[in-house]
């Protein structure tokens, strides 16, 4: 019983000094002081773009697939093929792609961030960008936050391009259920540019979370090569709790009073 009221009392005490470190995160960026290191912005972003990518766009087509897979079998249980259009637009858009980028973003980028910054501070190089004069946080964690934002929109609004063609494909061309006309008229009848708007901000706001927790978790490793690995582990299992929260919240406040669904009139 007190093994598990200390655990969380240590819970809210991570949750208070994450929230504390995100926060000045935040406000470094927003009060234009990571523009002193706009190039390691940039620098940052181009390891985004090289390293996560290819990845991003990959299982972005593969979750379509299975979108357009699994409405195409539904739907034809349900004597109603032609109908296979609403099943993806709905998993694409909403659902399943802002899932698979959180995943991708908490197994890539989120522990690799983890690894290299936990890997500097067993090395003492944040102590020796401290004793450079150089702030620490505003070096490796907004610069790291802000290349986030600046690249993923892109990376995610391309992969849910992908995720739409890969659907198509599997409905239209691998099942063969219902016509390319059909489909794309009841496909692009179920969602509109708000719903690629709010579906961006719910994947943007999911990699915001990933980044700073990472960094967080990152920059206060202990104990050596053994303390990066437990860093990294505990920021997997955070952000896959973050990923899951702000699913479920965004798609009841993005969708919850109104579906868009344009039925019965």
């Amino acid at each position: 019983m007190v093994d598990a009221r200390n655990r969380v009392e240590q819970w809210i005490e991570d949750f208070g000094r994450v929230v504390k470190f995100g926060s000045e995160v935040v406000v470094d960026i927003f009060n234009g002081r990571v523009m002193t290191f706009f190039g390691e912005t940039l620098r940052q972003a181009g390891v985004l773009i090289i390293g996560s990518a290819v990845v991003i766009w990959t299982l972005m087509f593969f979750v379509g697939l299975q979108c357009g897979i699994e409405g195409a079998y539904s739907l034809r249980a349900f004597g109603a093929p032609a109908y296979a259009g609403v099943f993806t637009a709905w998993c694409d858009l909403r659902e399943i792609a802002p899932y698979a980028f959180g995943y991708m973003m908490c197994a890539k980028v989120g522990t690799g961030i983890v690894a290299e910054i936990g890997s500097m501070r067993i090395n003492d190089e944040i102590d020796a960008l401290e004793v450079m004069g150089i702030d620490s946080v505003l070096f490796l964690a907004s610069t790291r936050l802000l290349a986030a934002w600046l690249v993923l929109p892109f990376l995610y609004v391309t992969g849910v391009a992908g995720a739409f063609l890969a659907s198509y494909l599997a409905v239209v061309q691998q099942v063969g259920d219902v016509s390319s006309g059909s489909y794309s008229l009841i496909f692009w009848l179920f969602q509109n540019p708000p719903d690629l708007l709010f579906s961006v901000i719910k994947a943007m706001t999911m990699a915001t979370f990933i980044v700073i927790i990472a960094c967080y978790y990152g920059y206060n490793v202990t104990g050596g090569p053994v303390g990066v690995g437990t860093a990294t582990a505990k920021s997997m299992v955070a952000n896959i709790v973050v990923v899951h929260l702000v699913g479920m919240m965004g798609t009841v406040f993005f969708w919850g009073a109104n579906p868009r669904a344009p039925i019965g009139g």
